[in-house]
């Protein structure tokens, strides 16, 4: 197999022939032979005059071959023979249930509700609404639209009202999948009373709602609009997959704006399928047969990317997990599933192992699990703190690979090719760019900054396929909010550096980046200082007004459990000083029971800021636990 940088210059100086031969792992309906529309710069579109169905393609080929379009020779992945194979697994830590579907099996679920969709008049660039706990039909569900030419839009189950009524209104759906609730070790969350506010709060609601009735809470349904799953599901014809255009929307995800109208972003069919297949293959090493796992949820663009589509289309056994990674029942919930399924990859938010580290510290629960298939634990969503990095490494024996992706490119732009080749890791970095990403470090005049300086992530177009073509309806925002700082490039909204080997470091978003008496300091250089102390379990730092300088950083640490607070913070303030030096102004820290946290995971620093700064801002429709926020106020304004 080529090397990593043969594969990266090829991408980069005939992208056209690089994705083209990418292209030839899956079944067209019409094969491409444009590759690449670039007769409308800034805006780029990957085979143009090519035709498919991604739910064909992950489902169908797999059962029976090439399905009408262009046949393969590898008997891997496309020339059937995978019918009886495991497709999906479905574990559910808080209910007791699991449940294995083969490819024939959720090929047989899906072809039913896509019949049960089209019955309802779902048909080709129709939109539908999923708002879904993490059950398998879910993922039938997401299939369906796919089968049917129809454009899912998934959004994370248990959003407030007013924020799917707004995705509602945006994307303006024929009909919403949901379910009657979600479940967590605690808790139940009744979906169906949320559903019925969003719908009524919307300009324009849906026909239909079809409802998945779980046994924890069974809902109301409300007449001539609401239909059971099982009832729909029992009278459905099977519907054939339906050809559609490689540009063709396949999905809209919603992502936040700075305007804080949600940024809806839109995944084509054909080159979101040929940036899974090679992604798959080349960073993550999965082949068919073997069993990966992203520990996210369906609602994110990982569990878009990496729990449905990219381990189907390439004929792999994905595992979709409801549960945490601790309290459900224990810090072993990962290692129990990953052991008992024969996981050989597991994805997850780097989030989830400092939880993990910090309740049982010692690695304890993972003694008992089988974990031998285990080859590798990919981290992504949230900078990677060395101090997590270490850990996991020690505890685990196998590469814990960092990677770098967002929401817009829908598949890694920075990561260790561990199925090309595995390159030396370095603590803080998520290695190198991938193929078709073209990243640059560029100052805010639009000049290059040299290596070890740090400025604007952007990335030359066209981006490769598998990247966001636009905005749903909102071509003028897409331009405005990525292509117009820098003419000529994506801005990816955060800030890092290359070293002299050519890795990339990412230190947050631009905005994370403050500046104090006249030097810029990125906020993740201190949190790595922080994190590096052997009493704190995770930690965010923000930038807060100074009555001299400008601004100056204040550090929010939570300690490992058992850990004194006695002497910490001038510990934590002389570390800063010795590791960044006097120029860090580095005074103010905190102890905190917890940090505030998006349901993905990620740390909300900017609500952090303005709460410090004394505005009022308002709670963000995406958090984990508004109480921790409650919590936090007091201390950030004092």
């Amino acid at each position: 197999m080529p090397r990593y940088r043969d594969i990266f210059d090829a991408s980069i100086s005939d992208p056209a022939t690089f994705w083209a031969d990418a292209a030839t792992e899956l079944t067209w309906t019409r094969t491409p032979q444009r590759i690449l529309d670039d007769s409308r710069p800034p805006f780029y579109r990957w085979f143009p005059d090519a035709e498919l169905n991604t739910c064909a393609n992950a489902l169908d080929r797999h059962v029976f071959g090439g399905s009408g379009g262009q046949e393969r020779s590898d008997p891997g992945i496309g020339s059937g023979g995978r019918a009886e194979q495991p497709a999906l697994i479905y574990d559910s830590a808080v209910t007791g249930t699991k449940r294995t579907y083969t490819y024939a099996e959720l090929l047989d679920q899906t072809a039913k509700f896509a019949g049960a969709l089209r019955g309802l008049g779902v048909g080709k660039g129709d939109r539908v609404v999923i708002y879904m706990p993490m059950i398998p039909e879910a993922v039938i569900a997401m299939l369906a639209c796919a089968r049917l030419g129809a454009v899912h839009s998934v959004v994370f189950g248990g959003f407030a009202p007013h924020e799917l009524a707004v995705r509602i209104d945006d994307v303006r759906p024929a009909v919403i999948v949901s379910a009657s609730c979600g479940i967590e070790a605690t808790r139940v969350i009744e979906y169906k009373p949320m559903l019925d506010a969003a719908i009524a709060m919307a300009s324009h609601p849906p026909q239909y709602c079809v409802v998945v009735q779980r046994d924890r809470f069974r809902c109301d349904l409300i007449e001539r609009r609401d239909l059971e799953w099982a009832e729909v599901m029992a009278s459905a014809t099977p519907a054939e997959s339906v050809p559609v255009a490689a540009t063709d929307p396949l999905y809209v995800l919603y992502t936040s704006g700075t305007t804080g109208k949600p940024k809806g972003i839109v995944r084509d069919n054909g080159g979101h399928a040929v940036a899974l297949m090679w992604s798959m293959r080349h960073i993550y090493d999965i082949a068919p047969g073997d069993v990966f796992w992203a520990a996210s949820d369906v609602g994110w663009v990982v569990g878009h990317s990496y729990i449905v589509y990219a381990p189907l289309l390439v004929g792999a056994t994905t595992v979709l997990y409801e549960g945490k990674p601790v309290g459900t029942p224990d810090p072993g919930a990962f290692w129990r599933v990953a052991a008992e399924h024969g996981v050989k990859a597991l994805f997850t938010a780097p989030t989830a192992i400092r939880a993990i580290r910090k309740e049982d510290p010692d690695g304890r629960y993972l003694a008992g699990h089988d974990l031998s298939a285990l080859k590798y634990l990919f981290l992504a969503g949230e900078r990677l703190d060395p101090d997590t990095y270490y850990w996991a490494s020690e505890k685990l024996g196998i590469p814990v690979i960092d990677h770098w992706w967002q929401t817009e490119t829908g598949w890694p732009v920075a990561a260790n090719p561990m199925g090309a080749e595995q390159l030396p890791t370095k603590p803080g970095s998520p290695t190198v760019p991938m193929p078709g990403y073209d990243v640059r470090i560029l100052h805010d005049d639009g000049n290059g900054c040299k290596t070890g300086e740090e400025g604007a992530i952007c990335i030359s177009l066209p981006l490769p396929p598998g990247t966001l073509p636009t905005l749903w309806n909102a071509e003028d925002r897409f331009e405005a909010s990525y292509l117009s700082e820098h003419p000529g490039y994506y801005l990816t909204g955060d800030g890092g550096h290359f070293d002299e080997d050519g890795y990339l470091f990412v230190m947050g978003r631009i905005d994370d980046v403050i500046n104090v008496a006249g030097h810029r300091l990125s906020t993740g250089a201190i949190e790595e200082v922080l994190a590096s102390h052997p009493s704190v379990a995770e930690c965010a730092v923000i930038g807060v007004a100074d009555e001299i300088k400008g601004q100056a950083p204040r550090g929010l640490v939570v300690l490992k459990a058992g850990a004194s607070t006695d002497g910490l913070a001038a510990e934590l303030v002389q570390l800063v000083r010795d590791q960044i030096g006097a120029v860090a102004a580095f005074k103010l820290v905190d102890v905190v029971p917890a940090l505030p946290k998006t349901r993905s995971g990620k740390i909300l620093r900017k609500t952090m800021r303005g709460i410090a700064a004394g505005r009022d801002e308002p709670v963000p429709s995406t958090i984990e636990d508004p109480a921790v926020l409650e919590e936090l106020t007091p201390i950030l304004r004092s």
